[in-house]
């Protein structure tokens, strides 16, 4: 772990009170949102505006705003989109009937899905092929949830939330299961949840590797090393986002009073009145000028000191689909 001193910035004026920032490392983006940000701006270069995306690319309002203003159009579904005009997939992955339909149609189509999804899919079709029944760890309603179980054939998954639906699980092969989980999951929450499917069904197969994103346990790590110094934290992010989300749980785990903000303009300092260190980190959706606006926006009103905490260094990045240049 890293401690950095960033920046001391003296007040603005005489009688701001001081405040310390613990600045989360690492943070924002990770690698599959640069790279399905990166394919829908290079689809934009390459077709001219307008190229249509089904979804929100990722989570951010921020982020969604920025392409619409460069020639993106977002709609829900495909019939949305049409015949002469390129789409996007969302970085979160579409059920397999969405391309296939996008085919039929004689569409351009560009699939932004993140690697690590693609990698659960592919998975999920492994242990089908098997004949495995999967019980799949999420959150209903998710479009990576949707999109995952929309790889296999109605009723080859189960969708698993809460340690409750493990004890209703009644299968009617128990010997014959296997478990994946969505990837942007509350580390220790998916951990009691696979601990008690495999005291349920001791022969269930689970992934080689961890199913829960590399950018997810970095994140929730970064947190848990910051938030036991913190009065309190502000984690940047949509609510619509699940690793945002977990973020927050996370440090209100770790004894952190903690909310989730999209803007700074959405930071209430009644709430952070009386705190002497706060933390702040962003979601995997949320780009890091975003972590500056709020930072700026607290200078207004504290006396700031900043001080970077890192937990790793992230490294990956992955692949631009065929026939997008770099």
């Amino acid at each position: 772990m890293v401690d950095v001193q960033i920046e001391t910035r003296p007040p603005a004026e005489a009688g701001l009170p001081p405040l310390e920032l613990l600045i989360a490392a690492p943070r924002g983006f990770c690698a599959g949102v640069d790279r399905a940000i990166r394919i829908v701006e290079l689809a934009i270069e390459k077709f001219g505006a307008p190229v249509y995306v089904r979804h929100e690319i990722v989570h951010n309002k921020y982020v969604v705003d920025t392409l619409k203003a460069q020639g993106a159009i977002f709609v829900e579904e495909l019939d949305e989109v049409p015949d002469d005009a390129p789409v996007v997939f969302s970085a979160h992955g579409v059920p397999k009937a969405v391309p296939n339909k996008a085919t039929e149609r004689g569409l351009t189509w560009l699939d932004a899905t993140c690697p690590l999804v693609s990698k659960v899919h592919r998975q999920a079709e492994r242990l089908s092929e098997q004949g495995r029944h999967i019980l799949f760890i999420g959150h209903a309603g998710h479009p990576e949830v949707i999109g995952t179980l929309g790889q296999l054939p109605e009723g080859a998954m189960t969708l698993v939330e809460t340690m409750e639906d493990v004890a209703a699980l009644a299968p009617a092969d128990p010997d014959n299961l296997a478990f994946l989980t969505q990837t942007t999951l509350s580390v220790d929450d998916t951990a009691d949840i696979v601990e008690a499917l495999k005291a349920r069904f001791p022969s269930i197969h689970g992934p080689r590797g961890e199913d829960i994103c590399y950018a997810t346990s970095n994140r929730q790590a970064a947190v848990k090393a910051i938030a036991h110094e913190c009065d309190a934290m502000l984690v940047i992010g949509a609510p619509n986002s699940s690793n945002s989300v977990r973020l927050v749980e996370v440090a209100e785990r770790e004894g952190a009073r903690a909310r989730l903000v999209q803007r700074a303009e959405e930071i209430d300092f009644d709430w952070i009145e009386g705190v002497k260190i706060l933390g702040i980190t962003a979601g995997a959706s949320a780009p890091e000028v975003l972590v500056r606006e709020v930072v700026a926006k607290i200078a207004t009103r504290y006396a700031i000191s900043e001080r970077e905490i890192t937990t790793t260094v992230e490294k990956m990045s992955f692949k631009l689909p065929h026939g997008l240049a770099a």
